[in-house]
């Protein structure tokens, strides 16, 4: 049975509604909270294996902001799109969704993959105001405390690729790969929290959507970060930081924070890769507080 979201109270009052759109041969489902009576604040793009959900917490924390939160092609709901799910595929894709619905210009707010699906997207030429980039990968995946890891993590999608759809589906849904994956990155001592975090974790990892998808958005994953763009954010930017984060360590948040030309970086103490999870309290009002200036 699932457990209870933390977040669910404050999500239940943040008025939603669900709807699709067709880009790229992707079917993309994406969500909108908030008043339709304003301006769309924001657009979010999740993170590697996830969908609009994991997310939510930080929307809970947003009231009366209007943001915009689809599942990126092959996740979630959304259906795989024609050609390669790469870096350039998604931000492609990324420019043809805010196209689609006359959102080219928004603020655009990307965590972890999807921090590099938005920086590469932005330094490419997408027009935004703002960007905030949620637990940036700012390294190689090589230099951080998992690297002894990235060759297992290879092996893994590459026996998958091998297989078929069905078993493929069962493989990279393995509980004991999830459960691994899941303790390493949680943080908190928080009992009521850690389990929540590890039910979030189950639920989305068993809903493998397309594999093809998963095994070339992983290969998209390790192919870059968000340094390699860091000059073409010319924009006001937002970094948010764990001080404990082992998969983007903060030793390369700062190196990013130096080289965007106008960035702020806010480190979250206490907490690594789940930011979305952890602090989204947190999280939250450094955003609004960014989006928010000089308004």
């Amino acid at each position: 049975m699932p457990v209870t979201s933390p977040y669910a109270a404050a999500l239940a009052a943040v008025p939603v509604r669900e709807a699709e759109v067709a880009v790229l041969g992707s079917r993309t489902r994406y969500w909108e909270y908030g008043p339709l009576e304003r301006p769309v604040d924001l657009v979010l793009v999740h993170g590697f294996r996830g969908d609009h959900h994991g997310l939510e917490s930080v929307v809970s924390q947003l009231p009366g902001l209007r943001i915009v939160s689809p599942d990126i092609p092959g996740f979630g709901a959304s259906t795989a799109m024609d050609g390669i799910h790469s870096v350039q595929g998604y931000g492609l894709w990324l420019r043809g969704f805010l196209d689609a619905l006359d959102l080219v210009g928004t603020p655009l707010l990307g965590h972890s993959f999807g921090s590099i699906v938005v920086s590469h997207a932005v330094a490419s030429g997408l027009p935004t105001s703002r960007v905030t980039l949620v637990n940036p990968i700012a390294a190689d995946a090589m230099s951080g405390a998992y690297r002894a890891l990235v060759p297992l993590s290879r092996l893994y999608f590459r026996l998958g690729r091998l297989m078929s759809h069905r078993v493929a589906t069962a493989w990279y849904g393995m509980p004991l790969a999830t459960r691994i994956m899941s303790l390493a990155l949680v943080r908190t001592h928080d009992p009521a929290l850690r389990r929540w975090i590890h039910d979030e974790h189950r639920r989305s990892f068993a809903a493998v959507g397309d594999v093809r998808a998963l095994a070339e958005s992983y290969d998209a994953s390790l192919s870059t970060n968000v340094i390699a763009a860091a000059p073409g954010l010319t924009m006001p930017t937002l970094l948010v930081a764990g001080a404990e984060d082992h998969v983007a360590p903060i030793e390369g948040q700062r190196e990013l924070a130096a080289l965007v030309p106008h960035a702020e970086l806010v480190v979250l103490p206490g907490v690594g890769h789940l930011i979305h999870y952890e602090k989204a309290v947190e999280a939250a009002a450094a955003i609004r507080t960014f989006l928010e200036a000089d308004a």
